[in-house]
């Protein structure tokens, strides 16, 4: 029978785990360096397409004024561009420049890549567990 404290013991262990997964993730994909925050953007804006500095910051939960910070970096380093917004001319859009499309590009496929490379060091009998595991860890994320 489970008991809360066991629950409570799986749950605090699962956590540590993902976290621990996705700082090594993070580890071997990031070959500009880029903070997380900046990373964070150029993958909203690569799935979401162009945004305003406030669509983003609401996005990604911080202030407009951090986001702006943000932003101003990443244009700098000409991974971002301004564009003017379709139908309100006193807002601004960003999107991903050619180059900030490259950066993630590679950097999915460092992160696949390495992933992969880890994978690929289970027995067969870990493997199966992990197939297994990522449908539990779906069901539990869905809940």
């Amino acid at each position: 029978m489970t008991t809360e404290s066991s629950l409570d013991i799986v749950a605090n262990d699962l956590s540590a785990a993902i976290s621990r997964l996705l700082r090594r993730l993070r580890t071997e994909s990031n070959p500009t360096e880029l903070a997380l925050s900046q990373m964070g953007v150029l993958a909203r804006l690569e799935q979401g397409g162009p945004m305003t500095t406030a669509d983003l910051a609401r996005a990604e939960l911080m202030k407009p004024q951090s986001m702006g910070v943000i932003l101003a970096s990443l244009e700098q380093e000409g991974l971002i561009e301004r564009r003017p917004h379709p139908t309100n001319r006193r807002q601004i859009l960003f999107v991903l420049t050619a180059t900030g499309v490259a950066v993630r590009t590679r950097h999915r496929a460092m992160k696949r890549n390495w992933l992969v490379g880890a994978i690929g060091q289970l027995d067969p009998a870990d493997l199966e567990a992990l197939v297994a595991a990522i449908a539990i860890i779906r069901q539990v994320g869905d809940s």
